[in-house]
């Protein structure tokens, strides 16, 4: 379902079990930010290996009669990560698992206690934003698909480290089969004791002991005083002038920038006079992609620098340059650099008018794979895209990794709103064009918007190599085309998830909302009067 048809307000996730308490709370009379708490916390319970309390995240959020604003809820370097420490432990390149890898402050709960202080209107108690979350932490929830395939996948890596197999394996320390109904005791515990005593407690009260005591006995570089530290932090989101209306999404360290590049350089290329599935539009935007791709990849110190001025590349000149820098027939060489991401993306806009777009990750499947016992929580390994060498990005107490994550949210000048994202690390900028194309530009409903057959350039989640992989639902002529214009091609399945998890909701002039979840996900809408 696309069109909630007279309703008001609207929620989609990547979990079903995740839009409808964002719906339950919309119901009770919440906002939007409450209802994406509430939504947030679900998902970090039923989908704990894209995400979960241990990882970071980021808000992008507009209300009626403010400009729009974002929350940086990435989180900081801990105090004891040097490259000495991982040389003397014999490493000579970060590790992608393990306590090393636990080297980050989790961010994403001062994100939502950020988010909160923010309400026009308070509505709800947070005991109430929590509560679907407990419950499903304490009675158990089916076991995804998705949850099922990515603990056999990567179970060789993930078997011995600590605390995992005690908390997310079968007793024999196999994966658990798609359906088992799963509980997570320990997580239950620690989210009613943030319900009762408020999300500071998870950096400075009893939570907050229990994770710097268990960060401390794995010999993880995060250390209490780093916890009791740290803050997220109100930014303002960069924007961009497009044709249809304005663009938005947040600065470094997150890689906003580069998703903004991309709809301003396909803005000057006439994507309404090419067929939407057509050979045309796929190069158009594979070559936007690498423009700004490589912006990326010359100046990465930049990406790193939180809040740093990234305007320069929005601007009407230089995205006039880059447009003219792409062959409208031939392929630009290309490897990608960056890795695998899971994350997911929600959306929620309530019935006065508050859309917001939110993100929150552990990065690869379930992070560190380090499960802290005395609170359950998963820690993410968001550090590992630091080095351990290099300049700009070598890793150093305080310092912020580079972030994939950038949540996107666009206001039409025919008077819609959008919000929309994806997960998966660099196919997300690539995702959000496609789906902001199709609704904005060739006119497509969310729904059709988000289950449209799509393309990558790159490594995203799941997958590890280069080439330019399109959903078989793409004519053969399209394959044979691109092929034919220089690009490398591979053959995906229908409807595949490594091209990763979209969501996109919209409200109208009138107030009518509609919205779309991905079919590749375990997601859906829900929409409330």
């Amino acid at each position: 379902m696309a069109k909630g048809g007279g309703a008001r307000a609207v929620a989609v996730a990547p979990h079903a079990a995740a839009a409808q308490a964002a719906a339950r709370v919309l119901k009770d009379g919440g906002g939007a930010i409450e209802a994406m708490v509430a939504a947030a916390a679900v998902i970090a319970v039923v989908y704990p290996h894209m995400t979960g309390l241990g990882g970071d995240g980021f808000w992008l959020i507009r209300e009626p009669g403010r400009e729009p604003y974002g929350i940086d809820a990435g989180g900081t370097v801990g105090a004891l990560a040097t490259p000495d420490l991982y040389r003397a432990r014999g490493h000579q390149t970060m590790p992608t698992r393990g306590a090393l890898a636990a080297n980050t402050v989790a961010g994403t709960l001062a994100g939502w206690e950020l988010a909160l202080a923010q309400r026009p209107r308070p509505t709800l108690a947070l005991e109430r934003l929590l509560e679907d979350a407990i419950t499903y932490a304490d009675r158990g929830f089916p076991v995804s698909d998705t949850q099922a395939a990515s603990t056999a996948g990567r179970l060789a890596e993930l078997r011995g480290q600590p605390g995992f197999r005690e908390h997310f394996l079968v007793p024999d320390g196999s994966a658990p089969a798609r359906g088992a109904i799963w509980r997570q005791p320990a997580l239950a515990a620690t989210l009613r004791g943030l319900a009762r005593r408020g999300l500071r407690d998870f950096y400075e009260g009893e939570v907050g002991a229990l994770i710097a005591a268990d960060l401390a006995a794995v010999e993880s570089p995060v250390t209490g005083g780093d916890l009791r530290a740290f803050r997220a932090r109100l930014v303002t989101p960069l924007r961009m002038a497009h044709s249809l209306g304005t663009l938005y999404n947040l600065p470094p360290p997150t890689q906003g920038v580069l998703s903004l590049m991309i709809l301003g350089i396909l803005d000057r290329l006439d994507l309404d006079r090419r067929p939407r599935e057509g050979a045309d539009m796929i190069h158009l935007a594979l070559e936007a992609t690498k423009r700004a791709f490589l912006v990326r990849d010359r100046h990465k110190g930049r990406f790193l620098e939180a809040g740093a001025d990234v305007g320069e590349w929005l601007t009407p000149s230089r995205l006039d340059d880059e447009t003219r820098a792409i062959d409208p027939v031939r392929a630009t060489p290309w490897r990608a650099l960056e890795g695998p991401a899971d994350t997911v993306w929600l959306g929620v806009v309530d019935r006065h008018g508050c859309a917001v777009s939110f993100i929150q990750s552990l990065y690869h499947e379930f992070g560190s794979g380090v499960v802290l016992p005395g609170t359950g929580i998963c820690w993410q390994n968001r550090g590992t895209s630091l080095s351990l060498a290099g300049a700009a990005d070598r890793i150093a107490p305080g310092g912020r990794p580079f972030h994939t994550l950038n949540p996107a949210l666009a206001v039409l000048a025919d008077g819609r709103v959008l919000a929309y994202g994806a997960m998966g690390g660099d196919g997300q900028p690539q995702t959000q064009a496609a789906v902001f194309t199709r609704v904005a530009v060739y006119g497509d409903d969310p729904r059709q918007a988000v289950a449209a057959p799509r393309w990558l350039l790159g490594r995203t989640w799941g997958d590890a190599s280069d080439d330019v992989k399109i959903e078989a639902r793409f004519p053969d002529t399209v394959f044979r085309e691109l092929e034919g214009r220089g690009h490398v091609v591979s053959r995906l399945a229908p409807f595949d998830e490594i091209v990763g998890h979209a969501g996109l909701v919209m409200r109208d002039a009138t107030g009518a909302v509609s919205g779309g979840a991905d079919p590749r996900s375990d997601g859906t809408v829900v929409f409330v009067d």
